[in-house]
């Protein structure tokens, strides 16, 4: 339980799950209460897919018999639902397009990217890497450069939507080389205004409520890439 349910909030979870955690600070950050259950993910319960039947996946999000999915999705409707507890879209329009833009490019480029590095190994890996470090530094120009800077969050002095997406997603970064044998990335020299970014991030007492326990998070990280590696060496055409 995280509080006091409001209106009849239940949230489908698990605990390791960066979607899960972007809906977990959302509501947070509204001062919601809401009722958590826990899901094995290797034996999804019926309840899960019965409310999710088409990705049969976490998160869900009750709202009394209204089940809500996808974490973007349920981010929208947390925050066009309870508009007067601590907005998280900007007001402006343009603004509010930069910040979606933004949010699929942390899915569908940055996401992929580093899920590459964490399905790889030698120059398969490296190559990965580089991918995803490209990625990183056109967030840093953003960050520096573009509609966003000069501001300590993307949202401005207070976390927006924007940070709540790509902070629950990457606030391991600076821990990337202990998930996965990679370098390290300095993000302190390579890219400074993210490297502050995730700071600030990681500073916020909300955050530090919702993101997981930091060695927890690294074995689990460990075993699930060990997982996805011995899949791959299974299905390989022996010679």
């Amino acid at each position: 339980m995280e509080g006091a349910p409001d209106a009849g909030l239940r949230l489908l979870g698990m605990w390791a799950s960066p979607f899960v955690q972007r809906v977990q600070l959302a509501l947070k950050l509204k001062g919601l209460g809401y009722e958590y259950v826990e899901e094995d993910l290797s034996n999804k319960s019926p309840t899960l897919l019965l409310l999710n039947p088409v990705h049969q996946k976490v998160p869900v999000l009750l709202h009394g018999d209204r089940p809500i999915a996808e974490s973007l999705v349920i981010l929208e409707y947390i925050d066009e639902t309870w508009t007067e507890r601590y907005p998280l879209m900007p007001s402006d329009p343009l603004e509010r397009a930069a910040v979606r833009f933004w949010c699929h490019f942390s899915v569908d480029k940055l996401g992929l990217s580093f899920l590459e590095v964490l399905k790889s190994t030698g120059d398969e890996q490296r190559a990965a890497i580089r991918e995803a470090l490209g990625n990183l530094k056109l967030l840093e120009d953003e960050l520096r450069e573009g509609l966003f800077r000069g501001r300590r969050f993307f949202g401005g002095e207070k976390m927006g939507f924007l940070d709540v997406v790509i902070g629950c997603g990457y606030h391991w970064l600076p821990e990337l080389d202990e998930m996965t044998g990679a370098d390290p990335v300095e993000l302190d020299e390579g890219f400074p205004c993210l490297a502050k970014w995730v700071r600030d991030f990681r500073a916020q007492p909300e955050v530090k409520e919702v993101i997981p326990d930091h060695h927890k998070l690294v074995g689990y990280m460990k075993v699930m890439r060990e997982r996805i590696l011995n899949q791959g060496s299974a299905s390989a055409p022996r010679v």
